[in-house]
């Protein structure tokens, strides 16, 4: 989960990130409240885990009629994910492999495969 504060007079716009065990209502607003004080502007996209978030000015951006009504939009967090991922499957991808010269990693491995293969062949018929 991200949530990105808007930089404003200049500065810039700081992103939080954790990792939230599901989508549900009671996680996703937990981390809200936890990071966002009380009356802010919140922009969110329409997931219905953010219904219920009345102690904040919150907007909602419905992705399946547009991606920005004036303010409201998420492209600034949207962003901040795909670069971060392009950073990891791209530009970031050769500190990964520096750290594994001289050790063996298969495809199959890497996926998950060999496991998933080893699980089927260990059950019987």
């Amino acid at each position: 989960m991200g949530i990105l504060e808007r930089g404003k007079d200049g500065k810039h716009s700081k992103v939080r990130t954790t990792v939230v065990p599901n989508r549900r209502k009671s996680a996703l607003q937990a981390e809200v409240r936890k990071h966002v004080e009380a009356d802010s502007a919140l922009y969110t996209d329409a997931l219905q885990s953010y219904i219920g978030l009345d102690e904040f000015q919150h907007q909602v951006v419905d992705h399946a009629v547009a991606y920005v009504d004036g303010k409201v939009h998420t492209n600034g967090l949207e962003n901040f994910w795909s670069l971060l991922k392009r950073g990891i499957s791209g530009t970031y991808v050769s500190v990964a492999v520096s750290g594994i010269v001289g050790k063996r990693l298969t495809f199959d491995q890497l996926t998950g495969k060999a496991e998933a293969d080893r699980l089927l062949q260990s059950r019987p018929l």
